[in-house]
């Protein structure tokens, strides 16, 4: 996400939370102990077809990332040419561009009611537009690096934000001030995202940790390392907030009940050694999937259950950073760096 170093990205949106079939996506069983019965299953039932509908050009420098809109009626775009731009999700017609940060944007995320976005650059600042009037509310100042990541709580009246500087901010939405400072981290924070009721959040860090926060608070509750140690490119929630995906470069997502501690699953088959590169969760259709960019210019797509790549995505021409799923329907949005920039 973070262009300008060859560093990272960035935070997955809230768009899969509380949607749809969120609520039954996963129990501790199913995730837990049923691996065998789900390798046994692997091959029954038909895997996602998912094809190109349209690509969207406009940005004029790497796209960080894209996140559908809670509605599902909006796409929007962060760019390192400082600009967020927004679409219509089912045609891919421009709605808008927002311009204001004065440097390259990692990240952005929308609110509950989808009428606000944020966004995080490198010009050490947040913003938050106001998509009906087309315009920046609130430049959230005080990380003293670039901040790469941000994400509305679901009440939509704090953001939290990541940062180079190794915090992790808690922002009051409505008066733009920083409500708590976080030392997170002993390295760059690369995702920062609060759970489906607000009360917790989850960050991710290069030193190789994830670690939850109460919001309320700042306290940390819990923080989840591999043997290995690989640092933490990414982070999210899962839909229903009982297990954490992390990303980390070695390549590998890892899937984890953070209440016990213990990593549940693992997925691999893409790329992943240098950038922050997203993945989410598809819960719209029967099965539920992983989805993940790659550095092979990929998007991946892995059973939930089986850890199983059913289905790889090809068309960019550079490393795909970007990816978030629609909250109604079974359509992936995916972004790649400098050499696609769509």
């Amino acid at each position: 996400r973070k262009m300008a170093e060859g560093e990272e990205i960035a935070t997955e949106s809230p768009v899969v939370e509380g949607s749809g079939g969120a609520d039954h996506m996963e129990t501790d069983e199913q995730i837990g102990g049923q691996e065998e019965a789900a390798a046994q299953k692997e091959g029954g039932g038909s895997g996602p077809n998912y094809k190109l509908k349209f690509t969207l050009e406009g940005h004029e420098k790497a796209v960080a990332s894209v996140k559908f809109s809670n509605c599902g009626k909006y796409l929007a775009s962060a760019s390192a040419d400082k600009t967020v731009m927004v679409w219509e999700a089912h045609d891919g017609k421009h709605v808008c561009k927002f311009v204001g940060h004065t440097h390259g944007i990692s990240d952005c995320a929308w609110s509950t009611q989808s009428d606000y976005l944020c966004s995080a650059s490198d010009d050490q600042t947040v913003r938050v537009w106001d998509l009906k009037e087309r315009q920046c509310l609130k430049v959230l100042q005080g990380h003293t690096s670039y901040v790469f990541n941000c994400s509305f709580n679901p009440q939509s009246n704090l953001i939290v934000s990541g940062s180079f500087d190794e915090t992790v901010r808690i922002w009051d939405v409505k008066s733009g001030k920083c409500l708590r400072v976080l030392p997170a981290h002993s390295d760059p924070v690369t995702a920062v995202q609060f759970n489906r009721d607000g009360t917790l959040i989850v960050s991710s860090s290069f030193d190789g940790l994830c670690r939850i926060w109460d919001t309320a608070t700042g306290q940390c509750l819990k923080s989840l390392i591999h043997d290995d140690n690989p640092p933490v490119s990414f982070v999210t929630f899962s839909p229903n907030s009982k297990f954490i995906l992390a990303g980390s470069l070695d390549g590998k997502l890892r899937l984890w009940n953070y209440t016990t501690g213990k990593c549940l699953k693992t997925y691999s088959g893409h790329t992943n050694q240098k950038f922050c590169v997203v993945a989410t969760f598809s819960v719209t259709g029967p099965n539920k999937y992983i989805v993940a960019g790659s550095e092979d210019g990929c998007v991946y797509i892995w059973d939930v259950q089986s850890k199983e790549v059913v289905q790889k995505l090809e068309g960019h021409t550079d490393t795909v950073v970007g990816v978030s799923c629609h909250p109604k329907h079974n359509v992936i949005a995916s972004c790649a760096l400098t050499n696609d920039r769509t």
